[in-house]
């Protein structure tokens, strides 16, 4: 049950048995698990009214910290487990928590179809651009150039822009934001969870040990200095040098409609056909 608690305290919405984590130091999963959290709070979300899938990866693992339901499922497969708990049970808040590699390319196609039908559900995709679990291999967003255990001469491919990909297959609302600014983070998952239909929310998340320790990128202090750059490349091209390299990225909302939610229009037919 929501604990109206005056202010917010993470180790409420905890299993306190599956700790310490797993999470490697400075790892910016942990801090989108607590934004993810912070806006269950906020909106007094019913944690026995709370569905929360993920797959199989380090942002998969993240769903077994979570004291509400919880169903972790087989890799690049979780939207497709939450299409069904969605429509089953539309009474639950289903929240999908999904990595870079887990969402883009073995579950490329769910994804396309979860926007396609644009069924209420949240989805959030832990971009750190590697395989951080299973060996630090090239994932569909890691950037040209970089080091992988997979691209050890350097990236070749050209990388996915998620955000961009969810918005052509029609998703209901998308956004971005990096772990750096969690107040601003846990704003934009509430925003996605009170959507009306489906919400894709990517999050710009570091691997300090195997992405930036591969590409000589600094401490998790330093990753973050790299995420301030690319926001805001002409406040800290001074300070922000090689090897982080400076684009604008967008941030915050980046695409909302109001089309049909699928489940809705679902149910609202199978009634017209039982009234016949």
């Amino acid at each position: 049950m929501f604990r109206d608690a005056p202010h917010f305290d993470v180790r409420d919405y905890l299993r306190k048995e599956m700790m310490p984590h797993f999470l490697c130091p400075g790892c910016g999963h942990g801090m989108a698990l607590r934004a993810l959290l912070w806006a269950i709070h906020e909106l007094k979300i019913d944690r026995d009214k709370l569905a929360v899938v993920s797959g199989i990866g380090c942002a998969g693992r993240l769903s077994a910290y979570i004291d509400a339901n919880t169903f972790h499922t087989t890799h690049g497969r979780p939207l497709a487990y939450a299409t069904g708990l969605a429509l089953a049970r539309p009474d639950l808040h289903v929240v999908v928590i999904t990595g870079d590699g887990d969402c883009l390319a073995i579950g490329g196609n769910h994804l396309i179809h979860a926007c396609r039908r644009n069924l209420k559900l949240t989805c959030l995709m832990l971009n750190n651009e590697i395989y951080g679990m299973t060996g630090g291999q090239v994932s569909p967003t890691t950037s040209e150039t970089r080091l992988t255990t997979t691209t050890p001469h350097g990236n070749s491919e050209p990388n996915f822009d998620a955000c961009a990909l969810a918005t052509a297959a029609g998703a209901g609302f998308v956004g971005r934001e990096v772990t750096r600014h969690v107040p601003k983070l846990k704003e934009l998952i509430k925003a996605g969870l009170q959507h009306p239909g489906f919400a894709f929310v990517e999050v710009v998340s570091d691997c300090t040990e195997v992405y930036g320790r591969k590409n000589d990128m600094g401490s998790s202090a330093e990753m973050v200095m790299r995420q301030k750059s690319e926001m805001r490349p002409s406040a800290y091209r001074d300070s922000v040098d090689e090897p982080f390299r400076s684009t604008d990225l967008p941030t915050g909302i980046l695409a909302q409609n109001n089309r049909p939610e699928y489940g809705a229009a679902l149910r609202a037919a199978a009634a017209a056909r039982a009234g016949k």
